[in-house]
């Protein structure tokens, strides 16, 4: 008997725990600020670990596990004019805040949406382990849920700066919700948008003008995290 209600028991904490994960941690809404707002300072679109930083030449970049080259507009989900810059993309476990962040004072140029039958799973159950849990990164990049799965690709202008925040849905993702529309100016950490469960966002910076401040694997927190400076090769040159 006594072991019947220890069991009980554990089951009941576990079912607690995860109703409070999944209907309140999960949507939690902190309030976040720029560590810095100096002009140039990047700051991150998303919680999570970022999983890649990459170099666009040519409208490509390079996956050394597929050995071959990935064209920009399967990232994006739609095509792009520019074909050179940076891109990063942040992995967001189900323990991450799910909103994501305005990375930089611009205005909203184009917002794509990009519609899939069936979205793959990000990790397999052992990845998934080793990346939430042990907070260990395994390479993401160029994967079939990285090209195919549903996406909402908001393009932002800074002045003649072209970027764009890529929201990645994951293969448990009920929806991604957009909260902002074409011609709309924001400021650092205004909201974006919403991604359920675990999912992903890249940032694309058209500019090879920018110098990283953050590492793969390393933690960072949207609307808040700064992950690199803008201008730093005009910046030297003045010097």
């Amino acid at each position: 008997m006594i072991y019947a209600i220890i069991a009980a028991s554990i089951v009941l904490i576990w079912l607690l725990a995860l109703g409070f994960l999944r209907r309140i941690w999960f949507f939690r809404d902190p309030v976040r600020q720029a560590e810095s707002r100096e002009p140039g300072s990047l700051i991150a679109p998303a919680d999570g670990r970022v999983v890649y930083i990459r170099r666009i030449e040519d409208g490509t970049l390079y996956s050394e596990k597929l050995g071959e080259r990935i064209d920009l507009p399967e990232i994006t989900g739609c095509d792009v004019a520019e074909n050179k810059g940076w891109a990063i993309g942040i992995y967001m476990s189900p323990l991450d805040v799910h909103y994501n962040y305005c990375p930089y004072p611009s205005r909203v140029c184009d917002i794509y949406r990009k519609s899939a039958k069936v979205n793959y799973p990000m990790l397999d159950m052992w990845e998934y382990v080793r990346v939430v849990w042990l907070r260990k990164m395994v390479d993401m990049f160029a994967r079939k849920y990285h090209l195919e799965n549903e996406r909402n690709t908001i393009f932002l202008d800074a002045d003649g700066l072209k970027m764009a925040v890529v929201l990645i849905a994951d293969k448990f993702v009920a929806k991604i919700q957009c909260f902002v529309q074409p011609d709309q100016s924001l400021d650092y950490s205004q909201k974006l948008g919403f991604i359920s469960r675990g999912s992903q966002v890249d940032m694309i910076i058209f500019t090879d003008d920018i110098a990283f401040d953050v590492c793969i694997n390393q933690q960072v927190y949207g609307g808040r995290t700064v992950i690199g400076r803008l201008g730093v090769l005009n910046e030297r040159t003045a010097n």
